[in-house]
């Protein structure tokens, strides 16, 4: 399923890539406790939607991201893509952290590679392949620098390059430009967007810039202070292929960036 260009949700028929909660929560033992990071949930995310995910902080936004990840169990109901059940991390699903956490004994090239090669692709495919993820990031020049040679974008966008070389249908990105300066962030916001309307892929995307999560999703989310709830869940009223540094000063820009702002922190 491609991306909706109109912003709108797809239908909620399962097909190969969608994701649905059904009555997903999850709780943890703290010191002295038990918390509840995540309340009751259910949520379906349709192949080819740019969903993003605003709150404050505790409130379970990376809680969410882990569970669909399969880094974490539900403690109550389940997690299916393509109507399987989610029960541990799985290639169909990457995920870009806030760090880079790039090898730094690895090229830049090898970073990508590294997929493909655990996977058995041979040698010449996967350079190819990293190749062609290395030229979509505008990282072709540096494909045999060492990562620290790399400033803070750079990384990042070689962190997406390495995901997108293991072909995943969904993106599980956690905050991934939350630790750069404005320019960079806004410049790989805009790379972002370019490289998901390309590919048809389901993007699952947590920030705490509202104006981020309305300027790239097609669907933003709102969760409310522990235990996490989903107290907003609005698709953006802006098509998908119109993003640009205009919009952001529009007042239907600024109008519903006000709305999303509006419900952080109720619950």
């Amino acid at each position: 399923m491609r991306p909706n260009p109109g912003g709108q949700r797809p239908s909620d028929s399962v097909d190969d890539h969608t994701v649905v909660l059904h009555g997903v929560a999850h709780r943890y033992r703290g010191r002295d406790a038990e918390v509840q990071a995540l309340a009751s949930t259910d949520l379906t995310i349709g192949g080819g939607e740019f969903v993003a995910v605003v709150g404050p902080s505790g409130c379970g936004k990376t809680t969410l991201l882990q569970l669909l990840a399969g880094f974490l169990t539900p403690t109550e109901g389940r997690i299916t893509v393509g109507g399987e059940q989610v029960t541990a991390p799985s290639p169909d699903r990457g995920v870009v952290f806030q760090q880079a956490n790039l090898y730094p004994w690895m090229s830049v090239r090898a970073n990508v590679e590294l997929g493909p090669r655990l996977r058995g692709v041979a040698r010449a495919e996967r350079r190819r392949i990293a190749d062609h993820h290395l030229e979509l990031v505008g990282l072709s020049e540096f494909a045999k620098a060492a990562p620290y040679e790399l400033s803070g974008g750079m990384q990042q966008r070689c962190q997406i390059a390495r995901v997108l070389a293991n072909d995943p249908a969904i993106m599980l990105l956690d905050e991934p430009f939350g630790a750069l300066d404005a320019l960079t962030r806004d410049r790989l916001q805009d790379e972002l967007h370019r490289i998901w309307l390309g590919s048809g892929k389901t993007a699952f995307f947590i920030t705490h810039s509202v104006e981020e999560a309305v300027y790239l999703g097609t669907r933003v989310l709102v969760m409310s202070p522990r235990p996490g709830r989903i107290v907003f869940d609005e698709p953006v009223p802006f098509p998908a292929d119109a993003r640009d540094a205009a919009l952001r000063a529009t007042p239907e820009f600024v109008a519903f960036r006000e709305r999303v702002a509006a419900k952080i922190g109720t619950g």
